[in-house]
């Protein structure tokens, strides 16, 4: 079973349950972003965190090898037509050179890790519109001289 077959079966298995990706992710004491990317073949996932799911989803051991597998982490360089995803694309394309001067002048000359990361969505309720607040958090990794 390869990342694709596996995402197709977690995502008809949550649809059948009436699950939330923040529900399956609760159950199983992690993050919700991060489950979801495993879930969606991003990441892999530990043998035991797999075990976890297939149960919750009553899923099978192909789906749990999947889950298991080094993922190859590539994506389409077009830009994306999903509105949503595409509102992303845009922030980095208008802010994505602020954000490198303004984390490399208070940090030095480097990257932030997206490996040692975090990330969480939240809700904020608010009268004129509710907000959609994302919180990354990496690790500054500084560029070696030798």
């Amino acid at each position: 079973m390869n990342k694709l077959e596996m995402t197709e079966a977690i995502i008809l298995a949550k649809q059948a349950k009436a699950l939330s990706w923040e529900a399956i992710a609760a159950s199983m004491a992690m993050g919700t972003v991060w489950v979801t990317s495993a879930c969606l073949g991003k990441n892999s996932m530990p043998e035991n965190a797999a075990s976890k799911l297939c149960d919750i989803l009553e899923l099978s051991e192909e789906v749990k090898a999947a889950l298991i597998a080094y993922p190859t982490k590539t994506w389409e360089q077009q830009v994306p037509q999903d509105p949503l995803v595409y509102r992303l694309y845009e922030i980095v394309g208008v802010y994505g050179d602020t954000l490198k001067e303004v984390i490399q002048e208070k940090f030095g000359d480097g990257i932030m890790s997206a490996i040692d990361f975090t990330m969480d969505v939240e809700k904020i309720e608010d009268p004129k519109g509710d907000r959609v607040l994302l919180t990354m958090n990496g690790k500054f990794l500084p560029y070696k001289a030798w």
